[in-house]
């Protein structure tokens, strides 16, 4: 079977070509606040989507897995170097050293004031905040955020996986960049 013109993958210079073109249309600063995630998995994960979406820099709080863990490079596949960061100290320690870097905080949790994340403002340089796996974003975290966001979802199961949560809403803080330029 022939496939159709074009569709072919892309060698590995025309992806990076390709990731240049995007970075290019990039001028919004993104960070990315991580509160006691402490699954190596989740935090590899994380760490690859960060570097994907250009996170200028990773805080950790509270008891979160450092990349540095042995089974973090499991699932952050040499990414981990591409990512600065810093353990912050408390939930509300890190979001003041979020602060004095001019960005805006942003959770990803579900509240009563949370609003969807394709309303979310997520314009200009913004920080996503995401919480641990069990419980999510402490009660001091939430309080210290300028904004909440909720990522919709219509099945029957409560929330998303921590990792999967921080990608999408770093996707669509890129996307609503890119879509307005």
């Amino acid at each position: 079977m022939t496939t159709p013109q074009g569709r072919r993958q892309l060698r590995p210079t025309d992806v990076k070509r390709l990731n240049r073109d995007w970075r290019r249309r990039t001028d919004s600063r993104l960070g990315l606040l991580t509160e006691s995630v402490t699954q190596p998995f989740n935090m590899g994960s994380i760490i690859r989507s960060a570097a994907a979406f250009g996170v200028e820099r990773l805080w950790l709080a509270g008891n979160a897995t450092p990349p540095t863990h042995r089974n973090v490079a499991k699932t952050a596949l040499g990414t981990e170097r591409l990512l600065e960061w810093e353990h912050a100290g408390t939930a509300a320690e890190a979001a003041a050293t979020v602060r004095k870097q001019g960005l805006r905080l942003v959770a990803v949790e579900l509240t009563a004031d949370a609003v969807p994340l394709h309303e979310a403002p997520l314009d200009g340089d913004v920080c996503l905040a995401v919480g641990s796996e069990d419980h999510g974003c402490s009660p001091a975290l939430l309080a210290a955020c300028d904004a909440v966001t909720y990522i919709p979802q219509v099945g029957r199961v409560g929330s998303f996986n921590v990792a999967v949560a921080a990608a999408l809403a770093l996707a669509e803080a890129r996307r609503r960049e890119w879509a307005a330029g």
